[in-house]
């Protein structure tokens, strides 16, 4: 009878030391760390709505080792509508999540915190943006979802191109 543990290619013995050893992560806590909501030509839109406004978004994550085992992942985003009248709204915000890891190689931890991280409190932070818009009288900002590890491959692309740059 074949052993079932094993597979012949390792499989096996990978899967019994991640048993043993299993890799833990939880959020621990999420907060805002930094909000604003400017309506600046408040006084011009009542007079008039204006041409149909333009949205540029930014997105930006970061992240930092707190104590221990704790760390923190931050997704930064700012919003700005604008028309033919001026800027309607400019939406600043700080997102940031507690993340208690255990476990986790060295290497797997960057990654780990700017891009699980960020998508795991994403959907709090586009609530947030959600109702901020809303309260602050405009149609809901509905943020589309974001590819954290896409910005992360960009974020590493950008960084060696700047290190070849600073060599040459």
């Amino acid at each position: 009878m074949a052993d079932q543990g094993t597979n012949g290619n390792g499989a096996g013995a990978a899967a019994e030391q991640l048993g043993q050893n299993p890799i833990q992560a939880k959020i621990v806590n999420q907060y805002i760390k930094d909000l604003s909501f400017e309506n600046p030509n408040v006084h011009k839109l009542v007079a008039g709505i204006g041409d149909q406004p333009s949205l540029k978004v930014e997105v930006n994550v970061g992240a930092r080792k707190l104590e221990n085992d704790l760390y923190e992942s931050a997704i930064e985003l700012k919003a700005t509508a604008t028309n033919n009248i001026g800027t309607i709204y400019v939406l600043e915000t700080v997102y940031a999540g507690l993340l208690k890891i255990e476990k986790m190689p060295e290497g797997a931890l960057e990654p780990f915190l700017l891009i699980s991280g960020p998508a795991m409190i994403f959907p709090f932070l586009r609530r947030l943006v959600a109702d901020v818009t809303r309260e602050g009288g405009f149609p809901p900002l509905l943020l589309d979802p974001i590819d954290f590890g896409q910005l992360y491959v960009r974020r590493q692309q950008q960084q060696a191109q700047a290190s070849g740059k600073a060599l040459a």
